[in-house]
């Protein structure tokens, strides 16, 4: 509410009229109310910021009875200290192995554009090629957004069949020896997903590849 007073005026009847004097006093309580009313509205209804998380396969540990399964099309990398990569393909053979197969080697990389992410690119090329044909249908709308996801879900995960000449999904096993930091980690899994390698997993080093890893980076 505004409230105005005037005061002023003229005395004796030869007195000169002088102008009157208006004083305003506005009463903020409503605008008060309403701020608050507006500001309690707004915090009720906003959507606070979530925490942005990493999801990452963890597997399951297989009973103690059951033989290691044979992983088609993959590559091992290890984490070290002083953001140290290294990696093999296919499975790991000790030194002398009973199967007489020509001991597992570790190559090194890095985190470059001409190391990691090269590596990947060749490797997954496939895959690649795939999604980026079915992301051109999704863009010209020859696909539905549903297929495009489903399609590209069965590519990464895609089994292989050695009498049709279909190579299986690359998948990529993680492993990080006691000096490496969880932010090269997560630069991996990064990596992984840009490349669309969907076939994932961070496992524990044996210790035969600890034994390997030390040598190798003397």
């Amino acid at each position: 509410m505004a409230d105005v007073s005037t005061g002023g005026g003229g005395g004796g009847k030869h007195e000169k009229k002088r102008a009157k004097k208006s004083s305003t006093r506005i009463d903020m309580t409503p605008m008060v109310d309403l701020a608050f009313l507006l500001l309690t509205f707004f915090v009720l209804t906003s959507t606070f910021a979530k925490p942005k998380t990493l999801e990452i396969n963890f597997p399951a540990k297989p009973p103690i009875d059951m033989p290691p399964q044979k992983v088609n099309n993959a590559i091992t990398f290890i984490l070290t200290k002083d953001n140290g990569i290294y990696y093999y393909n296919g499975e790991f053979y000790s030194d002398g192995n009973t199967k007489g197969v020509p001991p597992t080697k570790l190559t090194k990389t890095d985190f470059s554009d001409e190391g990691l992410h090269k590596l990947l690119l060749d490797r997954n090329k496939r895959t690649i090629d795939v999604i980026e044909k079915l992301t051109e249908q999704l863009k010209k709308k020859e696909i539905a957004d549903t297929t495009f996801k489903r399609l590209a879900v069965a590519e990464k995960g895609r089994k292989g069949n050695a009498a049709a000449g279909i190579e299986a999904g690359l998948t990529v096993l993680i492993k990080a020896d006691d000096g490496a930091v969880y932010k090269n980690i997560i630069d991996v899994v990064d990596e992984l997903n840009i490349c669309n390698v969907g076939l994932y997993a961070i496992v524990d080093m044996g210790a035969k590849e600890n034994e390997l890893l030390k040598a190798t980076s003397k």
